[in-house]
């Protein structure tokens, strides 16, 4: 009997140090959550690799996050979507409106929306301003991209510990995010879709703090 109550106990104590270990103190219970944290505790700097899209010219993607040192909210998208992109498109539109309506405070950097396409061999540049077009998006704030060279999006992806997979019917399964970039390019936090007041506080928090000299 007290070999049964030591061993339970030692299960238990095992199991307490797995989960903690595992979670971070606690933090986080989920794949995604450590990714949050993982974020938070350490930025990710924009990888130079080279993009493609509307008003895109051999640029990289550090170099077009950098390039007006705004702030910006980025998500992993692709055109022909029917189902997560369509929620996330209107999550953008929405933070589009309450951009333009708040306007800049002064000092402020600018806000800014980037729609990053994981469908390179589909969604070409004219492909992209029909689809920024049906949008209502506005290229002074909100722009669309993909990778100029198909290999580059599956190790962009893995960058940004994006999941895609492909679904068997021409079209993906992905996990859908708000990635919030500052103004020297580094991913610094990581919002649900569905938490877009909290993306944009969260963004015009960095902008104001962060603001370029």
């Amino acid at each position: 009997m007290r070999r049964t109550s030591f061993a339970c106990l030692a299960l238990v104590l095992l199991a307490y140090a797995a989960a903690h270990w595992l979670t971070r103190d606690f933090q986080v219970w989920t794949a995604e959550g450590a990714r949050r944290l993982e974020v938070a505790l350490h930025p990710v700097p924009a990888p130079r690799i080279a993009m493609d899209g509307p008003g895109l010219q051999g640029q990289t993607l550090q170099q077009v996050l950098l390039d007006e040192h705004a702030v910006t909210i980025v998500d992993f998208m692709y055109t022909r979507c029917i189902t997560v992109c369509v929620a996330l498109g209107s999550a953008f539109q929405q933070m589009q409106t309450a951009i333009a309506q708040g306007g800049q405070a002064p000092g402020a950097a600018p806000l800014r929306l980037m729609s990053i396409s994981f469908d390179p061999a589909h969604d070409e540049p004219a492909v992209l301003a029909r689809f920024a077009e049906s949008l209502h998006a506005d290229s002074r704030v909100w722009s669309f991209a993909r990778v100029a060279h198909a290999a580059d999006a599956q190790p962009l992806l893995a960058y940004y510990q994006v999941t895609v997979i492909a679904d068997g019917m021409g079209g993906y399964e992905h996990n859908a995010a708000l990635l919030v970039v500052d103004t020297d390019g580094r991913l610094v936090r990581v919002f649900e879709y569905a938490e877009l007041v909290a993306a944009l506080d969260y963004a015009r928090f960095l902008a104001g703090r962060r603001a370029p000299p």
